[in-house]
């Protein structure tokens, strides 16, 4: 018991935890589980909702927390010892998970359950028949040879999706381009130095240039030097390809994943990974996510094609580039826009200070819902963590990590996870479980003492991950697997998230987030109402964008020969909706850890899904007032309190009084 990773009682001591804590650990949380799971099979307990709950959850619940704490610090803090010792044990975790979602002992006794006779609420009614639906999905109806390929297809899969993000992420650590000062000339003055500081801890003269995405995209907008904007889009744009090193190629585990996926649907009697997929989904079929990316694509191409035409004549009447390719798109369009409209993302940048826009987020929160935010010690993964708390009216509603900027080591990108969900601890007498999140973005650390700087779009960042931890916190539900995010359809799941970033297109909210990192000067109004007139630039180029990657998702997901062939659908797809031609050596594919690694698999158009429904939520603040009590008050309990404990349709329509309408997605982004 001297090991910290079987301290749940509180937080995690993230000082304290090894790698050599890792097997340990969980030689007795599995031992612990599988002896849970043939206990609530066996005959000693009853076909009953809360014997079933009491006897096994409390069990499950402690080795899911603990392999969270694992996987986190494999993601935020990736050692080889540490990764070698996730990877020696994903295949006993995830093996145990896919025997017990197939277990048809157990299966048979949910099947047992009387909700009436149990009086049974409607969360844990919720509860009941997501588990009777998940056993169906995960094998517990199969037997013999077809069950025991489900379950190696399973490992597999879990063994794969790692394979691919550290390819990912070791191609993206692996890369540097050290230039001497002339070559990142128009690249603004704090990315040089950052670079120039970058270059000294490798040892080397000159400014070092990486494919960190902060330290990455500066140079892309604004490095007049057109070779080496090529250069590095080539090296982002093929990490992890057949254009790079062969040991971080994932060419053939994508193909074995989407084979191994559509083997996993066929045994589960689907006719593709994306039936299977869309089966728990809002959606609910593959054409109808076709249809909608098909419609947005339409009202989207012809302001699409406005906006390259634009940029083509720009370059070439203004900047001697005649031949516009993608790694001008970046630059000309920065360009385009401070010509356009008087600004860069520099200038707007140097308002935007981290500290200053926390805590504008925590107040805008607090008034929103009703809540207070307070900082408190805690035992971190890194130096730069902060962690709070979240109160209402004295009382704790949840507490999160928040891990903000980029660095090695640290998987691209930004996400929320949670260290524990809410939960009415059957194991103690009813005791209240409160949530805990881990908010981690990748945004360019401070420099020299200086606060850190973020772009407009690193605020947005911001407020979306802020949002999916709202959701995760503020639940009311007392149920671990239908609180806050937990079994909330995935095509919805980014509702709060992106409802989160309105906020930051309105004065109201900017002025207050908003401090000059040398004068404390807030945005002045004029730049901001230029800004404001800028939304929309490109807005179509970007929804084309992800309608693009979406309709590839689903088209792999769906189509059994795509294995094969991979980079051909993805030209398919993007000469049907793309508004512009990408080389053929592009590989964007190759990294897309979300659909190959996470979650989104045959459900990355739920982000534009999703967007439907968050600017419609938005728009109820827009006609009642952005900061209305009575609107934030109905808003948390019919949409962030209630969490998975009911259809996300009927949350919509018991805050907005009706079903949802494209209309206010088109309006905020200009293409109405």
């Amino acid at each position: 018991m001297d090991n910290p990773l079987l301290q749940t009682s509180g937080l995690p001591d993230y000082t304290a935890i090894g790698p050599e804590h890792v097997t340990p650990a969980l030689d007795l949380l599995l031992a612990d589980a599988e002896d849970a799971l043939q206990r609530a099979g066996g005959a000693g307990v009853p076909a009953r909702f809360h014997a079933l709950s009491s006897v096994l959850d409390t069990a499950v619940e402690r080795l899911s927390r603990v392999w969270g704490t694992v996987g986190h610090l494999n993601e935020v803090a990736d050692t080889p010892a540490l990764r070698a010792a996730y990877n020696d044990n994903l295949p006993r975790v995830t093996g145990f998970f896919s025997r017990l979602g197939a277990d048809s002992l157990l299966f048979a006794k949910y099947k047992c359950i009387d909700a009436d006779a149990e009086q049974l609420d409607p969360a844990q009614r919720r509860v009941l028949a997501n588990a009777l639906r998940d056993f169906v999905l995960s094998g517990a109806e199969l037997s013999g040879a077809a069950r025991e390929r489900y379950l190696q297809v399973r490992d597999r899969l879990a063994a794969l999706g790692q394979r691919f993000d550290e390819h990912v992420q070791d191609a993206t650590d692996a890369f540097v381009l050290v230039v001497d000062a002339a070559r990142l000339h128009g690249v603004p003055e704090d990315v040089q130095h950052a670079a120039a500081l970058e270059a000294r801890e490798r040892g080397q003269d000159g400014h070092a240039i990486t494919l960190q995405y902060p330290r990455w995209r500066p140079v892309m907008q604004y490095a007049t030097d057109r070779a080496l904007r090529e250069t590095l889009y080539r090296a982002y744009f093929t990490r992890a390809s057949d254009h790079g090193p062969a040991g971080f190629d994932n060419s053939a585990l994508m193909a074995e994943l989407l084979a191994l996926r559509q083997e996993e649907a066929q045994l589960l009697g689907y006719s593709s990974f994306a039936d299977l997929s869309l089966a728990t989904k809002m959606a609910k079929s593959p054409l109808r996510v076709l249809q909608f990316l098909r419609d947005l694509s339409a009202r989207a191409h012809a302001p699409a094609k406005r906006d390259v035409d634009d940029m083509r004549r720009h370059a070439s009447e203004r900047l001697g580039i005649d031949d516009l390719m993608p790694w001008d798109h970046d630059f000309v369009a920065e360009r385009l826009r401070q010509q356009r409209y008087a600004f860069s993302e520099q200038q707007v940048k140097q308002y935007f200070t981290a500290p200053r826009v926390v805590q504008g987020l925590f107040r805008l929160v607090e008034t929103l819902f009703e809540v207070q935010i307070a900082e408190e010690p805690a035992l971190v993964w890194h130096e730069s963590v902060r962690f709070f708390r979240i109160e209402r009216e004295g009382r704790l509603v949840g507490q999160f990590f928040l891990d903000l900027y980029a660095r090695p080591g640290k998987r691209p990108g930004a996400w929320m996870d949670h260290a524990r969900g809410r939960w009415r601890r059957p194991d103690a007498d009813g005791a209240l479980q409160t949530p805990v999140a881990n908010l981690v973005c990748n945004f360019a650390a401070p420099v020299d003492g200086r606060p850190a700087l973020l772009t407009h779009d690193d605020v947005v960042t911001l407020f979306h991950e802020f949002g999916h931890g709202l959701h995760h916190m503020l639940t009311r539900v007392d149920e671990l697997s239908v609180a806050g995010i937990s079994g909330v359809e995935w095509d919805a799941v980014e509702l709060p998230s992106q409802f989160m970033e309105n906020f930051c297109w309105e004065w109201q909210v900017i002025s207050r987030l908003s401090s000059h990192v040398d004068t404390g000067a807030a945005l002045p109004r004029d730049l901001f109402d230029r800004m404001l007139a800028a939304r929309n630039f490109h807005s179509a180029l970007g929804l084309l964008r992800q309608v693009e990657y979406a309709m590839f998702d689903m088209r792999i997901h769906l189509e059994p020969a795509a294995a094969a062939d991979i980079q051909q659908v993805m030209g398919e797809v993007r000469r049907e909706v793309a508004a512009f031609e990408q080389p053929s050596f592009q590989r964007y594919q190759h990294s897309f850890s979300h659909i190959f690694a996470g979650g989104y698999s045959a459900g990355y158009y739920s982000y534009k899904w999703a967007e439907v429904l968050s600017a419609d939520a938005f728009s109820a603040f827009e006609e009642s007032g952005l900061f209305d009590t009575e609107t934030g008050r109905r808003y948390r309990r019919e949409i962030l309190e209630v969490g998975g404990s009911r259809d996300a349709m009927d949350s919509f329509k018991a805050f907005r009084g009706r079903e949802p309408s494209i209309t206010a997605l088109l309006r905020h982004q200009g293409i109405a």
